[in-house]
């Protein structure tokens, strides 16, 4: 009897990966916690002939000999009683990136770390697509891998954002090269504890080799320590220092340093990205290009071209002197660092959502010397408060909704001044995810 594989999770992941399955002829079980789902609406995302079975609820315990492995959402963590249930039956576990990797062809590139992802795999993207044929950028930046993983050839380049989420659950996954942009305290309600996450993220390079490369940041002192056990040959980019070789950042010019060879790349002045974040963003993203082959003439083009992503340090438009910033993306102290940092004005900030466990010091502490109020909303609110308080914060507004957080501002805010949402938390609990925020915190602005 050919076995079937379960599919667990039914959002965007779970049903391209319920696609490539079933275009490899597989049987499929689909299955979601939610029985509140409506399996009809399911099935209308596949053809009626689909060999597809949906399962909402309670997972059948007499359907567990029938599958082969598991191919689980990255929502669903290994410690959940589903997980645990899967792996005392014995059946495997493996990611939708895992199994996209497995269908796909050609050459990979894939990015991890806490921050700068998005904006850096976009960066990394662009610049292939400006040179290469076919390409395609995934993962995490929102296009799921398992969607283009059967239209990849052999000369394809492939872009991948990766989530730790995803590297839990990683098997033969193997990139020509990698990058880990820096590590910082996030998702500890998940992983744990700092090590945890640091090893997941690691691993990213677990399958490669003396051949493949790893891009790390020498500023991040638990990727200086990883750097000798990288099995990838390491190059390292930094911010603060010239490097005996790597990407460096001197006075406002960033140099790339190979072989011996010295070469400037670009003044930031010719970049359309804002703050030192960012430039550790286009050093990581340009070594990754040269290791694939990509000219530094082609890198230099898309370089001074390309625009920030959305929901990262965006600028979304000026009201009566005031500019404002969309960084729904920073959903971590860490990523709330940098934004507050490339401000250059007076800022009134908007922070505040889901608890996901972490600290706001150092935020804070970046914060103070340029914020001139701060409009908390959501779970984290009063803990947010409390340390702004520490540091001698005064001026705190608490509110009910992104409307009346944007409504504040406006009404603070002066001529000459920012305002800034860059939450340092998800934003679980008040949207669906921080693009909605985002999207809807410019929808507010602009109808101010």
């Amino acid at each position: 009897m050919n076995k079937k594989v379960l599919v667990a999770g039914a959002g965007i992941s779970g049903l391209h990966a319920c696609s490539l399955l079933l275009a490899q002829g597989k049987e499929v079980v689909l299955y979601d916690g939610n029985a509140d789902k409506d399996p009809a609406e399911l099935k209308k995302e596949f053809p009626e002939t689909s060999n597809l079975q949906i399962v909402l609820g309670a997972l059948p315990e007499e359907l567990l000999p029938e599958i082969s492995v598991c191919v689980v959402s990255p929502g669903i963590p290994m410690d959940s009683p589903l997980a645990e249930e899967l792996k005392g039956a014995g059946i495997p576990v493996i990611s939708e990136i895992e199994l996209a990797f497995e269908a796909a062809k050609g050459r990979l590139i894939a990015i991890t770390g806490t921050n700068g992802k998005t904006t850096t795999t976009a960066l990394t993207g662009e610049i292939c697509k400006n040179y290469f044929r076919s390409v395609f950028v995934v993962g995490n930046i929102g296009n799921a891998y398992t969607k283009e993983a059967l239209k990849t050839e052999e000369d394809t380049v492939t872009v991948a954002e990766v989530s730790s989420f995803q590297l839990e659950t990683i098997r033969d996954f193997h990139p020509q090269v990698s990058a880990i942009l820096n590590i910082t305290p996030d998702h500890l309600n998940r992983h744990k504890t700092m090590e945890c996450y640091a090893e997941v993220k690691e691993s990213v390079t677990k399958n490669q080799t003396g051949e493949d490369f790893c891009i790390l940041n020498a500023e991040d002192e638990r990727l200086k320590a990883f750097a000798p056990s990288c099995p990838a040959k390491v190059l390292f980019f930094s911010s603060a220092r010239e490097l005996s070789e790597g990407a460096f950042l001197e006075g406002e010019d960033i140099y790339v340093r190979l072989n011996g060879t010295t070469e400037k790349v670009v003044n930031i002045h010719e970049l359309k990205l804002l703050g030192r974040h960012n430039y550790e963003n286009v050093m990581a993203a340009v070594l990754m290009s040269l290791c694939i082959g990509v000219p530094m003439e082609s890198i230099r083009e898309t370089l001074r071209a390309f625009t920030a992503v959305e929901h990262r340090i965006e600028y979304v438009t000026e009201k009566n002197g005031v500019v404002y910033y969309n960084d729904s993306k920073g959903t971590n102290p860490d990523a709330a660092i940098q934004a507050i940092r490339a401000m250059v004005r007076p800022t009134v900030l908007l922070g505040g959502g889901y608890d996901k466990g972490g600290e706001f010091d150092e935020w804070i502490q970046a914060a103070c010397p340029k914020v001139k109020e701060l409009i908390l909303m959501g779970a984290t609110a009063e803990r947010i408060a409390a340390t702004a308080r520490k540091y001698g914060m005064e001026r705190i507004v608490f509110v009910n909704s992104l409307k009346e957080a944007v409504e504040e501002a406006a009404r603070v805010a002066e001529p000459g001044d920012a305002v800034l949402l860059s939450p340092a938390c998800a934003s679980w609990g008040m949207f669906p995810n921080y693009e909605v925020r985002g999207r809807e915190f410019k929808e507010l602005v602009r109808a101010l």
